[in-house]
């Protein structure tokens, strides 16, 4: 056990161990995390909803392939061990502000479609996050009928 304290303060005092690039204080883990869930509520993250999931990441939070690999590979982890969506939406509530949370509900709609169709359960998820990010049924609902339309929610000026 000792020894499990030593090597362990050694490696944070030596830097021989990076930390996580995407920890759970990240906002781009919980928006990740949020959008694979919904992904997943029908079944495990297919390829086209992986392929979808990694060009949104990629283009909405600037980052390198594997950058966004790292990052879906830590959401689905985070996902899995969530017990629920607070830990996700209370820190998008302390980090982002009206049109960064509206932006999550964005991505989150997309992937919802990216498989072509919504089922209640992903309708249902949706509109539990939308409200505990503050964004109102109104927003949720245009941004879910931009998306379903083929539109870029993310495009337009609001």
């Amino acid at each position: 056990m000792f020894a499990d304290i030593k090597t362990f303060l050694a490696e944070l005092t030596s830097g021989d161990k990076h930390p996580a690039r995407f920890d759970a204080s990240d906002y781009r883990l919980a928006a990740a995390a949020l959008m694979v869930h919904v992904a997943t509520l029908d079944a495990n993250l297919s390829d086209v909803e992986r392929a979808k999931l990694h060009t949104l990441l990629k283009t909405r939070f600037a980052l390198d392939d594997a950058a966004t690999d790292e990052l879906i590979d830590a959401a689905v982890v985070a996902d899995r061990d969530a017990v629920d969506f607070y830990q996700f939406t209370s820190l998008l509530m302390r980090t982002l502000d009206e049109e960064g949370r509206r932006k999550v509900v964005a991505m989150m709609w997309e992937m919802v479609f990216a498989d072509g169709g919504v089922t209640e359960f992903e309708d249902n998820v949706m509109w539990r996050v939308a409200d505990l990010l503050a964004v109102p049924n109104r927003e949720r609902i245009e941004l879910k009928r931009e998306v379903a339309a083929g539109r870029d929610p993310l495009d337009e000026p609001r």
